[in-house]
């Protein structure tokens, strides 16, 4: 990936290309303890008439490791029930990581949610995904406290805005600050350098990862 020579680019990029296959749905059954995590949140969405299905999007078993795609509007319930039924008892959710994938039309944006269920020693993630133009989606700080920092700071490298979050503002960037640096829209800002006596032009503004 890295290491381009012979184009006078010092910068480890040169026109970096990488495509990224995304998983696909995975079938029934999920392995391990994944069919019970999702037999149990099935049977606690029931009594507040949702379908498992109507929650969750897609529910995707990589590298050992059980992902629910849920639908933003239903985020504070899956996870409310996650932490608190005790089948489940998803109690630490380790904050919330931004995914910039241009390329998906209308669920560009995703956010991603690791949560650890210390009662039975388990693992999953939740993943919601959001148009480009619409990226809105619930704040789970009410259900996880832990999350406000980790939601500002998705926000500001991202754009991704959390709906009812007690104080939405930049954590690192300047509040002035125009765009969201993580993005992969991102301009690098690449500025040129003097090398031995060389000077060697800055890398694209914009990355692509195709």
């Amino acid at each position: 990936m890295f290491g381009v020579s012979g184009t006078g680019d010092t910068s480890g990029y040169g026109r970096l290309v990488r495509p990224v296959t995304l998983p696909d749905s995975t079938s029934r059954p999920y392995g391990g303890y994944f069919d019970e995590v999702a037999d149990n949140l099935a049977a606690a969405l029931r009594p507040h008439g949702i379908d498992f299905a109507e929650a969750v999007e897609r529910a995707v078993v990589f590298r050992d490791q059980l992902t629910l795609h849920v639908r933003r509007e239903y985020l504070p319930r899956v996870a409310r029930l996650l932490r608190d039924e005790p089948d489940l008892r998803f109690e630490l959710c380790l904050g919330v990581s931004g995914v910039h994938y241009p390329e998906q039309t209308d669920r560009e944006l995703h956010a991603v949610y690791p949560l650890l269920s210390i009662t039975h020693g388990r693992r999953i993630r939740l993943e919601v995904s959001v148009p480009d133009s619409d990226p809105h989606l619930p704040s789970l700080c009410g259900v996880y406290p832990t999350n406000d920092w980790h939601e500002r700071e998705t926000y500001d490298f991202f754009g991704l805005v959390f709906d009812g979050h007690p104080s939405l503002t930049r954590i690192e960037m300047p509040d002035d600050w125009t765009g969201h640096p993580q993005r992969k829209d991102y301009p690098l800002g690449g500025i040129p350098v003097e090398y031995q006596g060389a000077q060697i032009a800055p890398p694209d503004e914009r990355r692509a990862y195709r």
